[in-house]
């Protein structure tokens, strides 16, 4: 006899039971905006730099898109780049909500290559590329972190937070990496290699629906708002690419 869901809850014909939205938190993730390092293509993990002009330009483009909209709360990466996406996109909001900051949303740590670009990091750490082309998840960047360090830390972030606002929408500003975090805590994991292929755009939404067991993407690196502005940087601290 087949358990009967839940109030909230929807069977898939294959068994899979969506969480339950009563008590399950939907995060709406957002990369931030363009940074001075982003358009320079220098790796910058957790060195602080500001968004570049057009970083400013991407925010309030994402802020016009947002106005009015209510969300329970507002978390941001402790980093600059992601601290004034957020104050840009929040004063916009109904409330305004309060931007709380939580350092453990911060991009990966790429120790060694931070200030270096492609060439450079080719020129200097051959054996890293190559490590990466093999295993994007354990590899760890020289004196940094590996994806799985990423999403160990910030995995333990977005469950914090999801049993503090339970039934509740919340908007994080983050970074490339994390928005990938996120992804992979929706659907269970990511197949190997398949991280290289989550292209994620400065300030694009990713919306994910995390419950204490299960998730659901819902939406993915939506950036409709930037259609009018220039195209944005795909310059990536966590799997190497350059503009």
């Amino acid at each position: 006899m087949t358990e009967p869901s839940r109030p909230g809850q929807r069977l898939a014909p294959f068994g899979f039971t969506a969480p339950n939205r009563a008590v399950a938190t939907e995060f709406w993730v957002v990369r931030h905006g363009e940074s001075t390092w982003n358009l320079d293509g220098r790796y910058q993990g957790q060195t602080d730099v500001p968004l570049s002009p057009v970083g400013v330009l991407q925010a309030a483009s994402l802020a016009e898109r947002l106005t009015g909209q209510h969300f329970g709360a507002v978390y941001t990466s402790d980093l600059t780049r992601a601290a004034q996406t957020a104050e840009a996109v929040a004063e916009r909001l109904a409330g305004p909500p309060p931007v709380v900051p939580e350092p453990a949303l911060r991009e990966i740590n790429v120790g060694e290559l931070a200030g270096l670009v492609i060439g450079e990091i080719r020129e200097r750490y051959p054996d890293y590329l190559e490590a990466l082309a093999q295993d994007s998840w354990t590899t760890r960047r020289p004196g940094g972190e590996s994806m799985e360090d990423l999403f160990a830390r910030s995995g333990e972030a977005f469950a914090r937070l999801r049993a503090r606002h339970p039934g509740q929408r919340v908007l994080v500003f983050t970074h490339g990496g994390v928005v990938r975090v996120a992804v992979g805590l929706a659907l269970g994991g990511v197949p190997a290699h398949a991280w290289a292929r989550l292209s994620v755009t400065n300030t694009s939404i990713t919306r994910v629906l995390l419950g204490e067991d299960s998730g659901t993407l819902l939406g993915f690196n939506d950036d409709a708002h930037l259609e009018s502005l220039l195209e944005a940087t795909e310059a990536d601290d966590v799997l190497g690419q350059a503009p």
